[in-house]
């Protein structure tokens, strides 16, 4: 089988895996987050992901222009966020020192839950977003046509990393979920109230989730269902890069973007293959994942 491929079409795969990344990177960090801070492994996080794209699309319908789809890009993730903090007070407050098993079928029955919500709130209809006019067209990059919105997705991605960073490293409330991960009655026996630190880490890593939701709505059909495919991917991409290591998250989407998008460039029968491949091989490697796992 011959494979014809010019450096045009080779560049332009390759800032739309990374484009592509950026969104997986986007909902993997929240997940990721939760599992270092509170050890929770939560299977509702992609669809609390869909909910943010439903969210996204209803304000910005509703709104209407361009002034519809930024407000949505806020509206969507307060909106995630604020279920997750119901959530959390809730039933996951009760929970956290459960076996990670009740935890993950607990999850699991929410995820069930939220998507049967999710059609008696908005229908099980497709629907779509339509980006601003100033992120609509193409702009010539190193030979190529690139979609504005891509870049823009380019611009999003390491400004969110760099800002979960900072405030995992160097705020007050990180190092402080950071030490209740690790020790949680040590940190409660000096007056700090845990429990309200993990609610606030668990509804950081939702409102991201929500985020991404918002951010892919233009790129996508908004349906049901989305929810699946984004969890499977957010996990993978978690596991490989380092359970709980937002740079570790990182790096896994951009294997597993970039696998899959320049599959679709040389084999694109198989493209959906070469992420699991990816996983496979470092897994097999490398266990542990690539980085530092929190866990």
């Amino acid at each position: 089988m011959e494979i014809s491929v010019t450096l045009a079409g080779f560049i332009s795969q390759l800032l739309v895996g990374l484009s592509r990344a950026m969104i997986l990177f986007i909902v993997a960090s929240g997940l990721s987050f939760i599992l270092g801070v509170l050890r929770v492994p939560n299977v509702a996080h992609g669809s609390l992901y869909m909910i943010g794209a439903f969210v996204a699309h209803s304000v910005a319908t509703a709104v209407g222009g361009s002034s519809g789809f930024w407000l949505s890009l806020i509206a969507a993730p307060l909106a995630v966020a604020l279920i997750s903090l119901v959530a959390e007070r809730a039933l996951f407050c009760h929970l956290y020192e459960r076996e990670h098993l009740m935890l993950l079928l607990f999850t699991f029955a929410l995820m069930l839950i939220l998507g049967d919500l999710t059609k008696m709130t908005w229908g099980a209809d497709y629907r779509s977003i339509t980006a601003p006019p100033f992120l609509q067209g193409s702009v010539p990059v190193l030979g190529t046509a690139l979609p504005r919105y891509n870049l823009f997705l380019l611009v999003i991605g390491p400004l969110v990393a760099v800002g979960l960073w900072l405030i995992s490293t160097r705020t007050t409330f990180g190092k402080i979920a950071r030490a209740a991960a690790v020790d949680r009655e040590m940190v409660g026996a000096i007056g700090i109230n845990v429990s309200w630190v993990f609610a606030m880490a668990f509804v950081l890593g939702c409102l991201l989730a929500g985020l991404g939701g918002a951010l892919v709505a233009p790129t996508v059909s908004i349906t049901l269902g989305m929810d699946h495919t984004i969890i499977i991917e957010a996990f993978l991409i978690v596991t490989i890069g380092g359970l709980g290591n937002i740079w570790g998250a990182m790096a896994g989407a951009l294997i597993f973007g970039l696998t899959q998008s320049l599959g679709v460039l040389f084999l694109p029968q198989f493209a959906i293959v070469f992420p699991y491949l990816a996983v496979v091989c470092i897994l097999t490697l490398k266990p542990t994942g690539l980085l530092k796992s929190v866990w």
